[in-house]
């Protein structure tokens, strides 16, 4: 977790440089990217607390009894609408 939160800190949240509105903090870079490597950890953390675990048996059972439905009512509605605007023209 520490790892992925450097690797999150050093690409997308500007590495050791201050965070804009808090510039007005003179702290030293490694003391930013710490701080920032906390706060990814602590949103990994707050997402794993959050969201469920799903089971691969629970997954499968979404896709077939969910998704699939929904995706073969998407290509009737589809088709449906080119047709009816096929015949407007």
């Amino acid at each position: 977790m520490v790892v992925s939160a450097s690797v999150a800190t050093a690409v997308f949240l500007g590495g050791w440089l201050p965070v804009p509105f808090l510039a007005f903090l003179h702290l030293p870079g490694f003391v930013w990217f710490v701080l920032k490597i906390l706060f990814m950890i602590y949103l990994i953390m707050a997402f794993r607390w959050t969201f469920p675990r799903l089971r691969v048996d629970q997954l499968m059972d979404f896709g077939w009894k969910v998704l699939i439905p929904l995706s073969i009512l998407n290509i009737l509605v589809s088709g449906a609408v080119i047709l009816m605007l096929e015949k407007g023209n």
